[in-house]
């Protein structure tokens, strides 16, 4: 029987790169608030906290207004909750987000510090472990809701959620895990493709490697259960690279192995670190042959020019804020998406849970995948975000769905990027980061207007009048003169002018709201779900393809609070029904 390489389990927390022992730690934690400054003997645990739900949410049990300091703990037991380590092994410690600031301890002892919200750290925690099968573990996180300088996204820095910013979610607000691991083992994988004929590089790095160690790296490939290769690379360094060409497949009715919305075929991948004929260490991964560039004017998928039809998905769920109820609740999402005619998604002003992305690149959506903004611009706030884009793309860049990156959006964080020479250089630098770090995918510098660098020039315009779309739009003389003449929204549209060729895209419309209130937020109002996809189909046919854009994302998915301009409730019913809403968003 041929050993195929599967794809990891649905839940697993990090579904491009897993081994199989490893074991959540969700569920109920102790928990109370600190202060600054406070050490673990100050605390005192007068509450209980359902994890991964942040405190300020429904769903954790407390509902708080505003925790700036919140403190949690709980034990875990070797041989109960997961395997004990053996010899020449180690435990880590994986916490998949905690907002902003995280202090850990274990046993007593304290095993590191991490800062940033939105992106995953690991500690290795074997050496703290203390004697018998029982151990603690207690994080203490600091998130000031005041804070402008750190990456917030939509968490609001006012004590009530207003006009487009929604409830925080400090602290724990993704998985914590545990994994068994050994010394001598494999530290990260990220796969490339490099053209469109099928050519997959793999970046593998080693944990433990030493020069005088005769070990190798094998990488086996498959598609829907069918081997395709394997590769086998000495490893003589820490870093090695890994070549595969995977171009065909053995299947008549898929004669190419391509990703795309379309037909989202992706590759399962077994990584081994050996040893002669002993396996040190195995990973299962994943990833899609995906090629995305810009060419001639227009964005290419696989060699083929595509029109991108994108929502703004917010991430928000009114009972678990920015945590997804549930892994059922990720998937669905996705297949609503789909199921609404968009071939894409742009993550807003969040980090996706790579649950969902694995969800997207299965169904087949595109991802422009923002980095959440601070408020301010100083040296500490572009530092912040640089390093959220640096984390990002690291735990995102084997995720064929992920298209682009966009560091910047309206000038959030760079106010004064249309004069000030500096915040220019931010947004640059934001740009080229993303391009040094991941050549494989676009890049936006600052998307919405005030465009200074990007591989497309990113457009926000909230008019409801298809007559005002159609002249803006609806021609590539007619986005030239926009460009330059029109102000939507009152603001610059480019600072630099962007290289000839350069494709746009009208990245946020629509932001029509079904229903109204003294509180709530929208672009333009309609009065019934019949009205709802007419003003869908309208709008869209002006900045559909036939006019002078690449493609368009429309403002939003759900309803979120006081922003009431969805195509789908709260709750996640579509406002009318879902295939009128398809007809409309894919023009038919």
């Amino acid at each position: 029987m041929v050993d195929v390489p599967t794809r990891p389990a649905p839940d697993h927390p990090c579904p491009t790169f897993a081994r199989p022992r490893w074991a959540l730690l969700d569920g109920a934690w102790d928990f109370c608030e600190g202060h600054p400054n406070d050490t673990p003997a100050d605390w005192a645990w007068d509450r209980t906290i359902e994890v991964p739900f942040p405190p300020e949410s429904p769903a954790s049990g407390l509902g708080l207004e505003r925790c700036d300091h919140p403190r949690y703990r709980r034990t875990f037991t070797l041989g109960s909750d997961i395997e004990a380590p053996g010899p020449g092994e180690r435990l880590l410690l994986h916490c998949e987000g905690v907002d902003h600031e995280a202090r850990v301890w274990v046993d007593g002892q304290f095993v590191g510090r991490h800062e940033g919200g939105y992106t995953p750290f690991t500690l290795d925690i074997t050496d703290a472990l203390g004697e018998g099968p029982g151990h603690e573990v207690v994080i203490a996180a600091t998130d000031l809701a005041r804070e402008l300088e750190q990456p917030r996204g939509k968490q609001d820095w006012h004590d009530q959620p207003h006009a487009i910013w929604y409830g925080r979610s400090s602290g724990i607000w993704r998985s914590v895990w545990l994994e068994v691991v050994p010394a001598t083992r494999l530290a990260s994988v990220a796969w490339t493709t490099l053209d469109t004929f099928g050519r997959l590089r793999g970046d593998i790095r080693i944990e433990g490697w030493a020069e005088d160690e005769d070990l190798a790296v094998e990488a086996s490939y498959a598609c829907m259960g069918q081997p395709l290769a394997t590769v086998t690379t000495t490893a003589t360094a820490a870093a090695v690279e890994v070549h595969a060409r995977l171009g065909k497949a053995a299947h008549a009715d898929t004669p190419f192995l391509y990703w795309s919305p379309d037909l989202p075929l992706l590759i399962d991948i077994r990584v081994r670190l050996l040893r002669g004929d002993e396996v040190l260490d195995e990973i299962a991964s994943y990833t899609g042959l995906r090629h995305v560039r810009v060419r001639d004017g227009v964005v290419e998928l696989n060699g083929v020019a595509v029109f991108s039809r994108l929502v703004l998905e917010q991430a928000y769920w009114p009972e678990t804020h920015f945590t997804a109820p549930s892994l059922e609740a990720l998937r669905a999402e996705a297949e609503l998406i789909k199921g609404l005619g968009f071939n894409g998604l742009r993550m807003h002003q969040a980090s996706a849970d790579p649950r969902f992305l694995r969800a997207c690149d299965e169904v087949g959506l595109m991802v422009w995948a923002d980095v959440p903004a601070a408020y301010v611009y100083t040296q500490r706030s572009t530092d912040l975000v640089a390093r959220t884009l640096t984390e990002l793309v690291a735990r995102d860049r084997n995720h064929p769905c992920v298209v682009a990156w966009v560091p910047y959006n309206e000038s959030w964080g760079v106010p004064g990027v249309a004069d000030s020479p500096w915040q220019q250089a931010a947004v640059r630098a934001g740009y080229w980061l993303a391009k040094a770090l991941d050549p494989s995918r676009l890049a936006i510098g600052n998307d919405g207007w005030e465009n200074v660098a990007g591989d497309l020039v990113g457009v926000h315009d909230y008019s409801h009048d298809p007559e005002v779309l159609g002249r803006r739009y609806g021609s590539a003389e007619a986005v030239a003169a926009t460009l330059t003449g029109d102000r939507p929204g009152g603001k610059v549209l480019l600072v630099d002018a962007p290289v000839a060729g350069t494709p746009v895209v009208l990245s946020e419309f629509g932001g029509v709201t079904l229903r109204d209130g003294d509180d709530s937020w929208g672009y333009g109002e309609v009065a019934d779900a019949e009205a709802l996809v007419e003003r869908v189909r309208a709008l869209v046919a002006r900045v559909g393809t036939a006019s002078g854009l690449v493609g368009f994302c429309w403002t939003q998915l759900t309803d979120c609070l006081q922003e009431q301009n969805g195509l789908a409730w709260p709750d996640r019913t579509p406002k009318a029904p879902i295939a009128e809403l398809r007809a409309a968003i894919r023009e038919e």
